[in-house]
């Protein structure tokens, strides 16, 4: 960051008086609210889906642009849906296989300075709009069935983190968790095990029984129908 734009915030951040922020606070919530609303009474609606999550900037020659949409694809004829962030790359890879398979394409978008904007695929009455990551990745919880994760960048970290949580510390139930890419994801992995669980302590070996790295959309389907065939439950619940 240049002097320039250090000057700039500075001289912005002075331009606030602790009580201007306080009172922005307290008008926030209101559109919080809203986003909330808006999004439980849209997601409430659609049915079973599975979300995709990973880069925005994946390129549609690029293997796992179209490994991302084949896996789409396959989903919707398995009976799901696919909700995505709904902006380029994987997302719009995701929302291109549901929309070629003729099911549900969901789109969650956040407003973004740089690499978001909707992407063509996204059903007309299923493309919402936030404005705060937290409530935004609340709807993904709330209203999926499985998180698929291709490779991304620290945004697609947050998503599989966030779920990762919530489940091992029971906040939520438990649902499917399927890395896409060993060879992308197994560096990570092999930190976890090895720093994490071995050498800290700091999680248990059954956390890591919360994910499953796979290579193919085949693969993708067999865990995701399995787990819920273990339960007793059909895309259709």
């Amino acid at each position: 960051m240049s002097p320039n734009e250090d000057r700039k915030i500075i001289e912005k951040l002075k331009q606030k008086t602790w009580n201007e922020i306080k009172t922005n606070d307290s008008w926030a919530i209101f559109k919080i609210m809203s986003e909330f609303v808006d999004g439980y009474e849209k997601l409430s609606r659609i049915g079973p889906c599975v979300s995709i999550f990973g880069s925005a900037r994946t390129q549609p020659d690029h293997k796992y642009y179209k490994l991302a949409e084949s896996i789409a694809f396959k989903l919707t004829q398995h009976g799901y849906g696919v909700i995505t962030g709904g902006g380029p790359g994987i997302m719009e890879a995701g929302n291109k296989g549901a929309h070629r398979g003729k099911g549900i394409s969901v789109g969650l978008n956040i407003e973004l300075p740089f690499e978001q904007h909707d992407n063509p695929f996204i059903d007309n009455d299923k493309s919402l709009d936030f404005d705060y990551f937290f409530v935004r990745k609340v709807m993904f919880v709330k209203y999926s069935q499985g998180f698929v994760v291709m490779p991304g960048g620290f945004g697609t970290l947050d998503e599989l983190f966030e779920a990762i949580t919530l489940i091992q510390t029971k906040k939520v139930g438990k649902f499917p968790i399927v890395l896409v890419g060993r060879d992308f994801w197994k560096g990570l992995i092999d930190w976890v095990k090895d720093t994490l669980l071995s050498k800290f302590g700091n999680i248990s070996a059954k956390d890591l029984d919360l994910i499953s790295i796979v290579d193919t959309e085949d693969e993708v389907l067999e865990i995701i129908d399995a787990f819920y065939k273990k339960y007793n439950l059909s895309p259709n619940f």
